[in-house]
């Protein structure tokens, strides 16, 4: 039986909910003109830093953690409904061709499935049981993160899903937009993005959205930083899957070394398009082979590896 304080919200006490609160500033809405409707949103969204700012403990814990469950073997699991659910499973998909990971890696997980990416299926997210469901599904493990987002805090489905991970001995994290004393939690890492009422009450794609889609911009792209996916402010892991990100791989390759273009292009087909491994290959004057070797000592991390052929 799925148990946590969140699911215990009375429906009569939802509307005193931070993201359900009607905005003061939006109270003329409907009267507004084109440009100050723009305006307005611009102001509102300021809001946005702020909850960023006051989250940054919480993010970089969750960062940390992250970190040291994928360098152990475990995954990153989003899971949300609606537009949570829809962010979460956008941010992992761009994990693969950004920093070359295997699918599995960070997974987003949506109530209702792939079919709720494109067609509201709002009425599925709240059973908790299906949230539990979800995650034993795909065998969760002590070394995985599980990272439930929910910004109004109660949806049951996340909630569900948060208490099966941390049953199972995963680290828990949640993301949500109402303050803990409004609804409190039970996972490890609690991370309260607090942008206040929507400019149209109750619609949370709004700076709830906005706010989410930049903590997992920070979360996604903090941990593959620790992981040694970026040199510099390069992604020398991206996948070179097309013409455009072939581009970028040749441009990162000239960029960080003194060849032209022609020789980066050969350069990359030798490492058999791995930018990270053709930039050991020139930099540490290896050849492929013992290019690979040294970056898999020191756990494909470019900067160490190349650092230790200086000495």
């Amino acid at each position: 039986m799925i148990v946590n304080s969140a699911l215990n919200v009375d429906p009569a006490d939802r509307g005193h909910l931070l993201t359900e609160q009607a905005n003061p500033r939006s109270a003329q809405l409907d009267q507004l003109s084109s440009l100050e409707l723009v305006d307005l949103f611009n102001q509102e969204d300021q809001r946005t830093l702020e909850a960023i700012a006051g989250a940054r403990d919480a993010l970089a814990a969750a960062i940390d953690a992250a970190t040291e469950a994928l360098r152990q073997g475990g995954r990153l699991f989003y899971v949300g409904a609606g537009t949570s659910g829809r962010l979460g499973v956008l941010d992992a998909a761009e994990c693969p061709p950004t920093f070359c990971t295997p699918p599995d890696l960070v997974q987003g997980i949506i109530a209702g499935g792939a079919g709720a990416l494109v067609k509201s299926s709002e009425g599925l997210e709240d059973v908790a049981e299906d949230g539990a469901a979800a995650i034993a599904q795909r065998n969760v493990q002590a070394q995985d993160v599980v990272v439930g987002i929910t910004a109004g805090g109660t949806t049951p489905y996340v909630q569900g899903a948060i208490a099966a991970a941390r049953d199972r001995g995963a680290t828990t994290v949640l993301i949500a937009c109402v303050p803990a004393d409004q609804v409190p939690t039970e996972a490890a890492i609690d991370i309260r993005l607090l942008v206040g009422p929507e400019l149209l009450a109750g619609s949370t794609r709004l700076k709830a959205g906005t706010v989410t889609k930049m903590a997992l911009n920070i979360l996604s792209t903090g941990v593959m930083v620790r992981l040694g996916k970026v040199y510099g402010n390069r992604m020398v892991d991206v996948a070179v899957t097309n013409t455009k990100l072939r581009d970028r791989a040749l441009r990162i390759l000239c960029d960080l070394t003194d060849l032209d273009r022609p020789a980066a292009a050969a350069l990359l087909d030798r490492s058999n398009q791995q930018v990270k491994l053709a930039l050991m290959m020139h930099l540490g004057q290896l050849d492929a082979e013992a290019a690979s070797e040294r970056l898999a000592q020191h756990q494909g991390r470019l900067r160490p590896a190349l650092e230790v052929g200086e000495l």
